[in-house]
């Protein structure tokens, strides 16, 4: 039964999607950052986990994810946008209960009927689905869309709990899809191979009951490589209250992240990347 039971949860690793926590994204999913470089401890959380969200036994992206506030603090993947259906299953992370469960992002029903795990179990780590629900006024929001990538299985893996905040509903489809959509086709013109790294600065305000936090602001950086020697680099910053994006270099997000966070000095990429 022990065996058939392993069997299973091998096998359903490789049919759903595998995301594991870390110790570290340079040891683990690198290929995300530029230069295999995330962003610097100035954006850590108190209690952070590291995923390296894999699906179909594919890596995919990473996220830094803010346990005690059941939000992710940044979503970073390679911008590969292409023509496809948006999935309609939202998944959770097992792991974040605890490294002995499976390293699949799983339904929340499959894990509650099939590994023994209570709804309060699961909810205790992150957010679950009961939290976005009856929402007034929000959005589930993904961090990283699922329009950013090229086909079925790498949208499916967009569509954690763990990569998703209680976004407004107006700037969520207005103007922050005005720049996924737009913007970054009209920016990425020429570019080789574009690292995005999206994210948010947590607010004061709870959804759930106090459970998930409603962040303050959204944000999202680029950084684009043109060729060997020519890079360029772009970045935009929201309130999560108002249809309006601000575009920004890189440096000046930087800067404005430092004084939101109110920490060290941010740094999104390697140095390689133009800050102007």
């Amino acid at each position: 039964l022990l065996l058939l039971l392993l069997l299973q949860i091998s096998s359903s690793c490789i049919w759903l999607g595998c995301s594991e926590v870390v110790t570290s994204f340079e040891s683990s999913c690198p290929q995300f950052f530029f230069r295999e470089t995330p962003p610097n401890e100035a954006l850590e959380p108190e209690n952070p986990a590291w995923i390296c969200q894999r699906y179909k036994n594919q890596y995919y992206f990473a996220t830094l994810y803010d346990r005690s506030r059941r939000i992710p603090v940044y979503s970073a993947y390679l911008y590969q946008p292409g023509p496809g259906t948006r999935p309609k299953t939202w998944l959770v992370e097992p792991q974040l209960m605890g490294l002995d469960y499976p390293k699949t992002m799983e339904k929340e029903w499959t894990l509650l009927n099939y590994f023994n795990v209570t709804l309060e179990q699961l909810s205790k780590s992150q957010a679950v689905l009961q939290d976005y629900k009856n929402l007034t006024g929000l959005n589930r929001g993904h961090l990283n869309p699922s329009s950013h990538h090229p086909d079925s299985s790498s949208r499916t893996a967009t569509f954690s709990l763990t990569n998703i905040v209680p976004q407004d509903e107006k700037l969520n489809g207005g103007a922050w899809n005005n720049y996924e959509q737009q913007t970054m086709i009209r920016r990425t013109e020429g570019c080789n191979t574009t690292y995005v790294v999206v994210g948010t600065v947590p607010g004061n305000n709870y959804i759930a009951k106090g459970r998930v936090n409603k962040p303050g602001y959204i944000w999202s950086s680029a950084c684009c490589e043109v060729d060997n020697n020519h890079r360029k680099a772009w970045a935009v910053i929201a309130e999560n209250d108002k249809n309006e994006v601000q575009l920004l270099t890189l440096g000046e997000l930087e800067e404005v992240l430092t004084q939101l966070y109110g920490r060290d000095q941010v740094s999104l990429f390697d140095s390689g990347c133009p800050r102007e």
